[in-house]
């Protein structure tokens, strides 16, 4: 399939970490809440944690089924990944083994984008059996080895292992280098497929 090039204007820039060891899950709400980002995505040493901003409340796949998903905690997490359409934060490990952040957004008040090219890609993701749980998650399993993973998306319907619904949505921004070759720079996680639909109420 032919990728579209579409303009854009995003920028990048980095975050302080104060707070995060002290009450994580706090400090991951608060952030996704000043940068309007509605999901989730980390992963630990113990296993996959989803989650999703819920007006006040950020809800992860632990607090729904525990026995499927760890707790977020800075002990065993890897990396962790806050993102909507608005932008993408990233929190991970340095070298030096402290913890780090960056956000790439596209909401740009008097600045100059460093970003002005993307192009979106969909990435499947795995499940093919669906668990309705409640606050509109759902456990998606596949295969014999007991793949498990607890997405926050209500999916009820029989998956069609041809055309899996599941995916993420990845926007990889384009610049030319120093030679003036044209080359993915930055890449971030944009949105969750199927997205649900907006209520009338």
């Amino acid at each position: 399939m032919k990728r579209k090039i579409d303009k854009t204007a995003a920028v990048c820039e980095s975050i302080k970490m104060d707070g995060f060891a002290g009450d994580p899950v706090q400090w991951l709400f608060q952030q996704m809440h000043t940068h309007k980002l509605k999901y989730l995505l980390a992963h630990a040493d113990d296993g996959v944690i989803w989650g999703r901003l819920d007006g006040e409340e950020l809800i992860t796949s632990h607090d729904v089924a525990p026995e499927h998903a760890p707790p977020l905690r800075v002990e065993t997490l890897q990396t962790a990944r806050m993102f909507g359409r608005t932008g993408e934060l990233l929190i991970w490990r340095d070298e030096a083994g402290a913890w780090a952040g960056r956000l790439i957004t596209e909401e740009l008040e008097d600045t100059i984008p460093e970003w002005s090219e993307a192009f979106d890609e969909q990435q499947i993701l795995w499940g093919t059996i669906t668990e309705p749980q409640s606050r509109n998650f759902t456990l998606m399993k596949e295969g014999s080895q007991g793949l498990v993973h607890v997405v926050p998306l209500t999916l009820s319907e029989k998956i069609d292992v041809q055309n899996r619904p599941l995916r993420l949505v990845v926007r990889h921004y384009v610049k030319a280098d120093n030679d003036g070759f044209v080359r993915v720079n930055a890449s971030r996680l944009l949105s969750l497929l199927p997205e649900p639909k907006e209520s009338n109420s």
